[in-house]
Formats: structure tokens, sequence, C-alpha cells
């Protein structure tokens, strides 16, 4: 027999061995004073519903049937006698017991309800505790120390924290590893677990219709009302704490992001004098007198090679700029048409193995941007199509207005880029296989490009990249002069 049951004979017992000693007591003093039957038989009544309040129905059918074979003997006719010769008696004794049964059902329900509005007033207290604590807590505190509250609250052997999102298994509490393996196999399986025999209880984390992952219980008390609350305040703190952490890493790479926008602009500043002096050596060469065909090569090497440094330079000085929102579009109408033909024809002239075919329209194509930082995504997308070809290319580059926006295409044949590339190229500094083997280049050009293009409300894409028939086509598109000044100026 258990403790529990031990008690509850006790206790029946107790309460039995108190009534039949006041049916006694009764007994013998109504005996001794004479009294009449009708006022025993209420004594009795009295003795049987004090009885009966305690909610033991063994108890008081005990006393129940004391009380009436007492009755019987000691005040009823014929005395001394246990011969029931009125019906009357027997609706008596079956009046006291349905008496007994009802009270004690009575007593029972009442304090049935008593103790559950105790345990639910306990466990709601509990459950603000927790919640006090995960609200109030450190943000950054650990899973462990959050789980520390459920062991220290709830008085649980073992609490096991699976989060789905770094694949972790965090532990509060002495278990060993059963906990922590049953808690990951029923987010593997996807489903809840309760096992009785073992006394654990595995539930998955829900927060906005997405399973991030499962907690586990070990001798958690009445699971059936608790689990629900507790499993909805660690879906609660799982989530707050990915995106703190997701709001902690942006800060740290926008912070990341200023440094490094930082050094590129004091680097480009302090290659800018070197540069200018190494141009002008350079050119300083050149008219001091005639120069052996060798030294005049090496003297144009010098040339081109600083200029290139200087246009990089100006490149990181750009993106330095771009990327601290340092400047802004100076817009103003301009005849697109004119700014592309004109950039066209310097790299034509420059790249005399290629043929450019040129598709502009007849009437002009005005727009409101920044001419010379306009200059730079078409200067970059014509010099890409020219890099990047083979000798005999056809570079083309047709300019066509489609609704509220004029769009450049620049296409270039015998070129590719492979497809597990074209999500990258523009990304900053990135630059691919093929692009590294066949050129130099630093890999800002696009990137720029394309800040550009959104600074001026428009974008710029890869339109077309068929590796088949060996062309590439980048699309820049800008919002024409007809549409509001305020949409075309917006830097996304």
């Amino acid at each position: 027999m258990d403790v529990g049951r031990k008690k509850v004979v006790w206790r029946s017992a107790r309460n039995a061995a108190v009534g039949l000693w006041a049916i006694g007591l009764l007994t013998f003093a109504g005996w001794q004073l004479h009294v009449s039957a009708l006022l025993a038989s209420c004594l009795y009544l009295v003795t049987v519903t004090l009885v009966s309040l305690t909610g033991d129905f063994v108890a008081a059918l005990l006393v129940s049937i004391a009380a009436f074979g007492c009755l019987d003997y000691f005040f009823v006719g014929p005395l001394y006698s246990f011969l029931v010769s009125d019906a009357t008696d027997v609706v008596a004794v079956v009046t006291w017991i349905m008496t007994a049964l009802v009270i004690t059902r009575l007593v029972s329900k009442v304090r049935a309800e008593a103790r559950d509005s105790r345990l639910q007033r306990r466990r709601l207290e509990r459950l603000y505790q927790l919640s006090q604590n995960l609200m109030s807590g450190d943000p950054a505190a650990s899973e462990s120390q959050f789980l520390g509250s459920f062991v220290g609250i709830f008085g649980i052997t073992a609490v096991c924290l699976f989060d789905a999102g770094t694949a972790q298994v965090h532990m509060a509490g002495n278990d060993g590893t059963e906990l922590s393996g049953k808690t990951r196999d029923a987010y593997i399986m996807g489903s809840d677990l309760n096992d009785q025999g073992a006394r654990i209880t595995v539930r998955r984390l829900q927060f906005a219709r997405r399973i991030s992952g499962a907690i586990g219980f070990k001798d958690l008390e009445e699971p059936a009302f608790t689990v629900g609350p507790l499993t909805a305040l660690a879906a609660t703190f799982l989530d707050r704490t990915r995106a703190l952490r997701t709001a902690s890493d942006a800060s740290a790479a926008a912070q990341a992001e200023v440094y490094r926008s930082a050094v590129l602009d004091a680097l480009a500043h302090e290659f800018k004098t070197p540069l200018a002096t190494i141009l002008a050596a350079a050119g300083a060469l050149r008219e001091i007198g005639p120069l052996l065909p060798a030294q005049a090569e090496m003297a144009e090497t010098v040339e081109n090679e600083a200029s290139r440094l200087g246009n990089l330079t100006s490149l990181l000085l750009r993106t330095a700029r771009l990327d601290r929102d340092e400047i802004r579009p100076r817009m103003e109408l301009i005849d697109l048409t004119s700014l592309v033909h004109q950039i066209a024809t310097q790299y034509s002239n420059r790249s005399s193995d290629r043929r450019f075919v040129r598709s502009y329209p007849l009437e002009t194509v005005e727009v409101l941007a920044d001419a010379e930082l306009l200059r730079l995504p078409v200067s970059q997308l014509i010099e890409n199509a020219c890099k990047y070809s083979q000798p005999g290319a056809v570079v083309t580059i047709a300019i066509q207005r489609q609704d509220d926006l004029v769009k450049v295409r620049v296409t270039n044949n015998r070129s590719s880029i492979p497809a597990a590339e074209r999500q990258r190229i523009f990304d900053r500094f990135y630059r691919g296989e093929n692009a590294k083997r066949s050129t130099s280049g630093s890999g800002l050009g696009l990137y720029v490009a394309r800040k550009i293009a959104l600074a001026h409300g428009g974008t710029l894409e890869l339109e077309n990249a068929d590796s088949a028939k060996g062309t590439v086509t980048f699309c820049l598109k800008i919002p024409a002069a007809n549409i509001e000044i305020d949409h075309a100026i917006t830097a996304k």
C-alpha cells in the first residue's frame, strides 16, 4: 500500500472513531436522562451530518449504522432488542445513509474545486513569475540561464531545449542524455511526446506557424495544464533571442561597413598624390628628348598603369562615399542619347578590334540625372563588353524608351557568364573565375554602377547571358524625365 492510500485509510478510521465515540456518548447521556426516541433520533442525525461534513462517506456510513442500532436498541420499543417493528425505522436509517451520501458528495466536490482553484492560482503565479523573468531578464541571457528558471520556479527535475536554427541542445537540471535525446527525436519526427513511464513530456515550439525547435520536461507536475503555457513562453523566448542575434549581427555588419568605407576613402586619398606624381614624371620623360623604342614603350606602360590605378582610386572614392550616403545625384535634364553616344565613340576609338553597333531612337531621350555620375555605369558596361569579349566581337549599344523608363542595353558576343556566378556579379570585390584569368580588375565596377543606378531611382540588371550563343546583355534602367522628380531622385 502506497503512502497516499495509507493516509486515506488512517483519516477514515480516525473520522469513524470520533463519530462512533460521539454516538456512544449521546447514547449514554440519552439513556441516563430517558430522552424520547424523537430527540435521540435528532441528535443522532446531527452527529451523522457532522461526520459527513468531513467528506468521508465510509466513516459517515459506519456512524449512520451505529446510530440506527443504538436508537433501535435503547430508545425504540421493544427496548434492548434489535427487532424492527415499524417500517418507519427502515425509512429513518435509509434517510440517514442518503443524507450522509449527499453531504459527503457535496463536501468532496467543494473541496476538490477548492483544491483545483489553489493549484490553478499556484500555476498562474509560477507562470507570471517565469514570464517576469523572461521580460525583465538580460536580453543577451543564454538559453541555459533561461531554462534554469523552469527548474527553479516549477521544481522540474530537468528541462531541455532544442534550437532547430542552430541544431544545439541546451539543458538545465539533472537528467543525463534520455531527455535530450527524446527532445531532439520529437522535433525530427514532427510529433509531440508523452512518456508517462519516464515522466517525460516533449512539445514542439511553434511561433508564427513556424516550428523552431522543441522543449522537453522531466517530472513536470500536471503536464496537461502547464505544458501549453510553458511551451508558449519557451517559443517566445527562442524567437526573441533569434531576433536579438539578428539585430546584433546586422549592427556589427553595418559598423564594419562604415570602417571599411573609411579605410577605402583614406587609402584612395593617399594614392591620389603619388599617382599624379608618377604621371607627371612619365610625361616629363617624353619631353626631355628623343627616347629609344624600349624607353618609349616603358614610359607608355608607366603612364597606362598609373592611369589605370588612378581610375581605380576614383572608383574606390566613389564607393566609399556612396556607402556612406555622402553624395546625392545632382539632378538636371540631360540628353541621354548624346551622353551614351559620346561614351560609345570614346570606346570605339580605343577598341578598334571590336565592332560597335548603335541603335538609338529618332527622338531625343531626356532623363533627370547627374551627368557625371551616370557616365560611370554606362562606361562600365561598355568597358566590360570590350574587356571580356574576344577580338572581333560585336558590341551593341541600344537605347529604348518604355513607359516611364529609359533602358540602355549593352550586348556583346563571344563571351559568357557561368550560371553559378550570375547572382554574385554585382557583389563588391567579386570576380568570376573566367574574369580573373582573362583580365585584371577590382570587382567594384558593377557594384558601383548599380549603386548609382539605384540612386537615380532605377536599376542595373543582367538581362541575358546565353552561354550557347555566347552573348551577354546588361540593361540600365533610368526613370524618364516626365515622371515626378521626387520619385526619380529616390535613393534606395
